[in-house]
This record gives C-alpha cells, sequence and structure tokens, in this order.
C-alpha cells in the first residue's frame, strides 16, 4: 500500500466538470477508473437490477453523475474531508472517492487514533457494500483493500492477524487485477504485499507459509511502471519495496526510481505531495 506521508497535502486546483473529464485519462492512469458519467452508471445499471433500483430512485444517472463528479473534484483538489462527505452520500457509486480520501485522510489528519479507526471502518464497511452491489467494478475491490490495509496499520498484529486482514486484502487485490489487469496500483500494492511479509520473515519461510517471493514483487513493481511511466508514487512504491527487499543491494536503484518520481509533472494535490517528497530524495 502507499507508504505513510507526514506533510501537509498542498491544495490544487479544483477541476471544472469539463477540465476533470478532459484530464480524467492521466489522473486515473494508475487505477484505470472509468470517466463518472451518464454512460457508465447506465452501464452498472444493465448489469445489477439492485443497483438499477437504487439509481431510479434517486433521479436517474444524470444527476448521480454530476454529484459523484463533484466528489472526484474535491478529492483531486485535496479537500478529502468534503471528498469523503460527498462520496459516501452517494453509497455503492460514491465508495470508491469516498474510501480513497478516506485512506488519505487517515494520514493527515489531526484527529485522534479513536476517530480515525472509526473512519476507517467505515470506509470498510461502506467498500464492503460496494463490491456486493457492484462486483465487476475493479475499484470497488481496491479502494476495499486499501482501506483495510490502512485499518490494519491502526491495530495490534494479533487483532490483524486473527481478523485475516492481509488475506482480505491480498483477495481484493487479486479480483482487481482479474477485473483490469492494466491497473498500476493493484500491481504495486501487491507488489509491496510481497517485499513486505519477505521482509518480515525471510525468503525462504515466506515462500513455504504465504507463497510470496522477491521475484513476485520486482514483477508485479516492473508491471506497474510499464503500465504508469510518468506516476511518481508508483515509482516510490517501487523503491520503498526494493528497499525492503535488500535496503543495501537496491538503494542506487532506489535513488534512480526517486529521481525519476521527482522529474514527473503533478496533476492533482496528491501528486504534487509525491513530487515534492521525491526531491527530498530516499529516506535515509
Amino acid at each position: 500500500m502507499i507508504m505513510n506521508r507526514k506533510h501537509t497535502v498542498t491544495p490544487a486546483q479544483r477541476y471544472t466538470p469539463e477540465q476533470l473529464k478532459t484530464l480524467w485519462g492521466k489522473l486515473h492512469l494508475t487505477d484505470r477508473e472509468p470517466w463518472p458519467g451518464r454512460a457508465e452508471i447506465t452501464h452498472a445499471m444493465a448489469e445489477q437490477p439492485d443497483f438499477a433500483a437504487w439509481v431510479r430512485g434517486q433521479g436517474g444517472p444524470q444527476p448521480l453523475a454530476a454529484a459523484l463528479q463533484a466528489a472526484w473534484a474535491e478529492f483531486h483538489a485535496g479537500d478529502f474531508t468534503r471528498a469523503i462527505e460527498l462520496g459516501a452520500a452517494l453509497g455503492a457509486l460514491g465508495a470508491c472517492v469516498a474510501n480513497r480520501a478516506a485512506a488519505v485522510e487517515s494520514l493527515y489528519t489531526r484527529s485522534g487514533p479513536r476517530v480515525v479507526a472509526d473512519m476507517l471502518l467505515a470506509a470498510v464497511e461502506r467498500g464492503e457494500r460496494a463490491t456486493e452491489a457492484l462486483p465487476e467494478h475493479a475499484n470497488t475491490h481496491y479502494t476495499l483493500a486499501l482501506v483495510l490495509g490502512r485499518y490494519s496499520q491502526r491495530i495490534s498484529i494479533a487483532k490483524a492477524i486473527t481478523e485475516g486482514l492481509a488475506g482480505r486484502v491480498k483477495d481484493h487485490l487479486d479480483r482487481t487485477l482479474e477485473l483490469e489487469p492494466r491497473h498500476a496500483e493493484a500491481h504495486v500494492a501487491l507488489g509491496l504485499y510481497h517485499a513486505e511479509i519477505v521482509h518480515k520473515l525471510g525468503g525462504i519461510m515466506a515462500s513455504l507459509t504465504y507463497g510470496v517471493s522477491a521475484r513476485a514483487a520486482i514483477e508485479h513493481f516492473r508491471r506497474a511502471v510499464q503500465l504508469a511511466p510518468r506516476s511518481p508514487i508508483v515509482h516510490m512504491e517501487y523503491a520503498y519495496g526494493l528497499l525492503l527487499l535488500d535496503a543495501d543491494g537496491h538503494r542506487e536503484e532506489a535513488q534512480k526510481l526517486y529521481r525519476e518520481a521527482a522529474e514527473c509533472e503533478p496533476l492533482d494535490a496528491m501528486e504534487a505531495l509525491d513530487v515534492a517528497r521525491a526531491k527530498r530524495g530516499v529516506p535515509s
């Protein structure tokens, strides 16, 4: 998952719906999220009768599309609290933007641990409902994995093991890639899944216990870079994963990846922060 960041998010431009649509492909190159327009909602309605009934009860696809675009505009501008509010109000349709925002907000908020844990639990519950309502939407699975990972970082290792969080995260990441093999962020997250277990247990024990390996981690990282060569966070997460696997052996390559991240042109608040962090270099 994306590494913890300790710096304030820099507000970015709040895109109009027209600007957002023009830049959508670049903004969402790493997660392949479809444009939240009327056509996409109508398509989902055709596949899920219960969801279709809900959409009709909300006034139809057009007003929901406009509301969803507004939520994403807030997310890309860096107002994550507002993005959570707007996304959560849209049920399964807004779960992806709300949960992405919750994952980021959990890193920056000045609220206490209990408030953050409650926010992430709400996101997990929202994500579970969304995967049931829209099971063929890749990012309902990815964003659920994201907030599950964030929540697991906030609780004890024993509780995380008891609740089977690592397995749940991996299951949803695997499902993400089944639905969207070009999902760069899911490849990065699975790469980190392998790298973190190898780092904690060692290569042999990690392979025997969890079936993970350094080789699989690097394959996922390389695929992510192929899919999103201009994404700062993909380069930085790749670097972090390499350092987990072998800090001394991969230090030079990690530095190169950070330099490449620093050269990326940020498109929103999160990317601006990522680029600024990359310019400071690999953490010692």
